[in-house]
This record gives structure tokens, C-alpha cells and sequence, in this order.
């Protein structure tokens, strides 16, 4: 990939990562010197995701916590999409961290992350593959600034809204972190992304999910066995010894959210103690 010059301005480093269409990886702006990142995926794949994901940026631009596109096009058998460099995401900080956040660490991601996915629903968007992967921290002076990636899944509500009545539909996202509607078949709306981001909570808190691990023959009875201790296990029980109560009550909150409910982001948030 090191031969690819995008625009003739961003070369292609070295991979970091993978989203949900295509491959990231670091470059460099060859005008300015700074590093940028860069998403490509074959022209040949899926022509039309990657142009969905760069509406979208588009649709949030200017919001905090989003990163600024610097480019959007066609490059030979690639379509790429440029921007700004981001750090480390939570994934990778948690990793190192021991795969342990302390309850002060897990309010300060909960008070952002929250932020950002009420952002992304006001502008009329879902993300629907809310995990730790796809939250970034800034860089230099946006140290501190929780970023939101990867929409290469993301929707709009009101093409969701067409389609909220659908059954069977194939699970979207990541089974791990998936809402049970999702696993249900159903069209997500805006308590799917918190329900989502309810499970990263208590992924950071005991280092694991209770359906980590379950085996199956077939990826359709895994799904099937993770959406049935899912929906066995209550608030209350995810949370117990190891998250307060508030924690609890969220992921019930989500859970009890039709499609057409408007979340109520600021009164049933684990933000503060």
C-alpha cells in the first residue's frame, strides 16, 4: 500500500485497524507534513459504503467529538476517505490498562460517549456498531475529547423509521455489544445505540461479558445463545458487585425504549455519583 498516493497530496503508511468497510491506515499530508488517517475499500466491494460513511461525517461535521474529513474520492481500484489523525481508542487503552477501568474512568467515558451518540441521533443518525473499537481520544490539544469512528454502519433514523415494522433481519454490528433487538431481527433505532454502549460499561468494569466465550457450531446459534443470556440477565444482575445501581437502571431504560421513543440522554445517564 506504500505506492499509493491519494490526490496526490496523502500517502498510504502503514495499517491500523479495520472498520466496517474497509481498512484503515496512517498517512501522511505531503503539503502540510501531518499525519492523517486513511480508510480505503475496493471499488469493487461495495461502491456505495464508503460514500455512505463520508455523508454521513459530512451530515455531523463541526460537532465535537467527530473527526474533520479532508477527503473523499476515487483513487484507482480504491475509494478512500481522509481524516484527521486520531489516538488511541478505548480498546487499545484498555487493554493496556490492564483490562480494568476504575468506576471514575467509566463515568468520564460515560459523560462523553453519551454526549456523542445524542449528537449523532439530533442530527437524525444512528451509528449501530457502538463499541470500545470505535471510540478514539484526540491528540495534542483534544487530548481529553472523546472521538466517535467508523459510520460505516450508521443510518439514518428516518430510513429506519421506514422499515421499523421488518422481522428477520440479520444481525448488524457486533454480536458482543449487540442491542436485543438487534439479535431479535428487528430495524434498530436510538436505544439500541445505548443499550450498546450500556454493555461496553460493564465490559470495562469486570474485563469480560458473561456471553464471552460461548460456544456453538454455527455463528446463527452463537447469536442465538448470547441473545438468550442477554435477555436473561436483567440490569441488576450484569451490574451486581461490580457497578452502582445507576448503571443498573440505564441498561433496563435502554432496554425499555420502543423504536419511536425519544431517550431521555440526561435524566437516566450514569454520569455522576
Amino acid at each position: 500500500m506504500k505506492d499509493i498516493l491519494i490526490a496526490d497530496r496523502y500517502r498510504v503508511d502503514r495499517k491500523i485497524g479495520a472498520g466496517g468497510f474497509g481498512l484503515v491506515y496512517s498517512g501522511t499530508d505531503l503539503q502540510s507534513g501531518e499525519e492523517v488517517a486513511i480508510k480505503l475499500t475496493y471499488v469493487r466491494d461495495d461502491p456505495e459504503a464508503l460514500r455512505g460513511e463520508k455523508e454521513t461525517y459530512k451530515a455531523l461535521a463541526g460537532g465535537v467529538g467527530i473527526p474533520r474529513v479532508r477527503w473523499f474520492g476515487q483513487e484507482c481500484d480504491f475509494y478512500a476517505l481522509v481524516h484527521d489523525v486520531l489516538g488511541a481508542s478505548l480498546e487499545d487503552l484498555f487493554n493496556y490498562c490492564g483490562r480494568r477501568f476504575s468506576l471514575k474512568t467509566i463515568l468520564l467515558i460515560a459523560d462523553q460517549a453519551i454526549s456523542r451518540i445524542e449528537y449523532i441521533h439530533t442530527k437524525g443518525f444512528l451509528h449501530r456498531d457502538i463499541k470500545p473499537d470505535n471510540f478514539l481520544m484526540g491528540i495534542g490539544r483534544q487530548g481529553n475529547t472523546l472521538y466517535t469512528i467508523d459510520f460505516g454502519l450508521a443510518k439514518e433514523f428516518s430510513d429506519a423509521e421506514r422499515c421499523k415494522n421488518a422481522e428477520g433481519l440479520r444481525l448488524g454490528g457486533t454480536r458482543r455489544y449487540a442491542s436485543i433487538r438487534n439479535h431479535n431481527g428487528r430495524e434498530q433505532s436510538r436505544g439500541d445505540d445505548l443499550e450498546s454502549l450500556g454493555y461496553v460499561f460493564v465490559y470495562f468494569a469486570r474485563g469480560s461479558l458473561p456471553w464471552q466465550g460461548l460456544k456453538a457450531a454455527t455463528d446463527n446459534e452463537k447469536d442465538e445463545r448470547i441473545r438468550q443470556m442477554k435477555e436473561s440477565l436483567s440490569g441488576e444482575a450484569l451490574c451486581n458487585g461490580i457497578l452502582p445501581g445507576q448503571f443498573a437502571t440505564y441498561i433496563d431504560y435502554t432496554r425499555s425504549l420502543g423504536f419511536d421513543d425519544q431517550p431521555d440522554y440526561l435524566e437516566e445517564v450514569p454520569r455522576d455519583l
